[in-house]
């Protein structure tokens, strides 16, 4: 069972969300036997309480044990529903950051959020149409789908290039700086390829790669005249660096992030709030079906402005992953007008959790 047994306390503007009714919604199709996954109601009996009786909402679900270490292992098919099993399923790989990868399942969830999460981005000055260039990872990795469905959601053709996040990790554990950095620059030429000869309105790419991009000045160059958006995720980055790019290397374009990861799926930055004005980016998940909550050691929520270690509450009709201690902590901040979810500031991955040491890489 996971350690963090105090149960914290929801806000009055959560529970006025319906969030509550939507968690026990969710409680009878993930443990009903016609409904549920074999994953999940295997563990059923094993969990010491009845997840349809005794779940009233969103405060509940840290009695339920942190199973993400599991999904690095568990048969995919396990994760599908028995509700959902007529329909086509696919498989995605984390990145491998904290070990070998984890895996989800997704039908139609992940396009459902993709439509709010583009809405959020347009409104951050990210062009409605075009087309994208996604500079990060393909293969199993779910960030490639959902760029291509930002594209396709406006009419555009994606574009990407063949990069293996696991690799570079692989080069940097071993010590092999300079292949990991002729890896990245095997990365900027395929990019410069396309750029050189294609019309893309959006440049979709990491933080280390951005960077990267701003060392080769004909490259950095094709950037700033050509592409009308720049939208950055998959590693943490200073709030120093942050401004650099917005302000000194790309001040014609709009410069926008998202975090996320598999398990989370996506929390685009939200348009400035009050308060905001103090942080270069902000972020919030999809309200219907995701909290990111920012607790303590003793797995407390903090107070707005304190920091904390990221706990995710997946609660989706394809996937149920409550508490969750992602490898990130971030400043908690009030929800922004009309929202009812927390933001999240000054996202920091932290070096090691345990033994395990944790290398970004570009992704």
């Amino acid at each position: 069972m996971t350690p963090f047994t105090e149960a914290s306390g929801a806000s009055e503007s959560e529970r006025s969300s319906g969030f509550d009714g939507h968690v026990r919604k969710l409680m009878t199709w993930h443990f009903g036997q016609d409904t549920g996954s074999a994953f999940w109601l295997g563990k059923k009996d094993l969990l010491g309480f009845d997840p349809v009786t005794d779940i009233a909402g969103l405060a509940d679900l840290v009695r339920f044990p942190d199973v993400s270490d599991e999904l690095r292992t568990v048969p995919a098919q396990d994760l599908i529903p028995r509700g959902l099993a007529g329909r086509p399923f696919r498989v995605y790989d984390s990145g491998g950051t904290t070990g070998a990868p984890k895996r989800i399942v997704d039908s139609g969830y992940r396009a459902r959020i993709l439509v709010w999460a583009r809405e959020r981005l347009i409104a951050s000055g990210v062009p409605a149409d075009g087309n994208w260039l996604h500079l990060g990872p393909s293969g199993p990795h779910v960030i490639g789908f959902d760029v291509s469905r930002y594209a396709a959601l406006g009419g555009g053709v994606f574009y990407t290039v063949d990069l293996d996040p696991r690799w570079v990790k692989r080069l940097l554990a071993a010590g092999r700086e300079d292949e990991a950095d002729d890896y990245v620059q095997h990365l900027l030429d395929q990019a410069e390829i396309i750029l050189d000869s294609q019309d893309i309105a959006v440049l979709n790419t990491t933080p280390p790669l951005l960077e990267a991009i701003c060392a080769r000045p004909k490259l950095l160059a094709r950037v700033r005249d050509g592409v009308r958006a720049i939208v950055w995720a998959g590693t943490s980055i200073s709030a120093e660096s942050l401004h650099q790019l917005e302000e000194v290397f790309f001040p014609g374009q709009a410069v926008v992030g998202i975090y996320g990861n598999s398990l989370m799926g996506v929390a685009p930055q939200r348009p400035a709030a009050p308060g905001d004005d103090a942080y270069p980016a902000v972020f919030e998940p999809f309200p219907e079906t995701t909290r990111l909550e920012l607790v303590d050691e003793e797995g407390r929520l903090v107070e707005y402005g304190q920091r904390g270690r990221v706990r995710l509450h997946l609660v989706a009709e394809e996937m149920f992953l409550p508490n969750i201690l992602e490898r990130d902590s971030a400043l908690r901040l009030a929800p922004g007008p009309g929202s009812t979810v927390d933001g999240l500031a000054d996202i920091q991955t932290y070096r090691a959790l345990g033994d395990v040491r944790i290398i970004e890489g570009v992704y």
